[in-house]
């Protein structure tokens, strides 16, 4: 078997917005579900749709973490900020 070489385009999903990739991950996911791709387009895109669901998942984790709960003092108005619960 051949080694695998890098998609061209790979090494830009890094560098993809979340709704950039999400974009492009909705695209790949209507070619592979219209059936009309060939065999090897459908490996290798299904490929890449893999890459951008996992650099999806980490911005969704990355900014998860970044989300702060505003505390509000007791007459109501806002007092500061804490960390969002993690479940």
């Amino acid at each position: 078997m051949a080694a695998e070489k890098p998609e061209a385009g790979d090494e830009d999903i890094a560098s993809l917005s979340f709704e950039k990739a999400l974009a492009e991950l909705e695209q790949i996911v209507g070619k592979l579900e219209g059936g009309s791709v060939e065999l090897e387009d459908s490996i290798a895109i299904y490929e890449r749709g893999e890459k951008l669901k996992a650099h999806c998942d980490a911005l969704l984790k990355n900014a998860e973490a970044r989300i702060e709960k505003i505390t509000l003092s007791s007459d109501g108005k806002p007092a500061g900020v804490e960390p969002m619960d993690a479940d």
